[in-house]
């Protein structure tokens, strides 16, 4: 593996003289971490209830950010209403603010299947990075998609708030492998 030097860095320590060996700065792991970041964003009816939607939308501001903050890579798909919408293609992640995020609306069925299918085909078009992909539902819906073979990190975040509740998400989590993390 090569040495990468952080150029924005190295020109700031040389400041206005020639540059020599004691200016060049190394560009640190985490700056070069090459992990892909892939957000399935549940958008359908039972999300929209409850503030759900909303919470899971601040979650994912906050997630990219970090993304953004570790120079990763993002790509962000919404599903519900029995579609699937690739809202950010893979690319590197920047600052992000509600602005972008505010027009995504939700309402109607857990297309969670179609989902969990392009998000699969968009990461095995990124074997060179580290793929993760960050589920954020409320698991409301009958579809059990296997993991998808690509994915090499499952992180799921649950967004279920019922007094009564149905534990599908987590027991997806469990089924894949994923980090879970519940938000009530």
């Amino acid at each position: 593996m090569g040495v990468a030097y952080d150029w924005p860095r190295t020109l700031m320590a040389r400041g206005a003289g020639a540059l020599r060996a004691e200016h060049l700065r190394l560009r640190s792991q985490e700056a070069r971490s090459g992990v892909l970041h892939c957000f399935l964003l549940d958008c359908s009816g039972s999300m929209v209830a409850g503030g759900k939607l909303a919470r899971a939308k601040g979650v994912l501001l906050a997630l990219m950010d970090e993304a953004y903050r570790r120079r990763d890579q993002v790509a962000l798909l919404s599903f519900g209403g029995g579609k699937v919408e690739l809202h950010m293609p893979p690319r590197r992640a920047r600052v992000w603010n509600e602005a972008w995020i505010t027009p995504i609306g939700g309402g109607g069925g857990t297309p969670l299947q179609a989902a969990v299918e392009q998000a699969g085909e968009l990461l095995m078009r990124s074997a060179h990075l580290r793929r993760c992909i960050w589920l954020l539902t409320d698991g409301r819906t009958l579809e059990k998609p296997a993991r998808p073979a690509a994915a090499d990190v499952v992180h799921l975040i649950d967004f279920e708030a019922s007094h009564m509740p149905l534990r599908r998400a987590e027991r997806l989590a469990a089924d894949w492998g994923a980090h879970y993390v519940r938000i009530g």
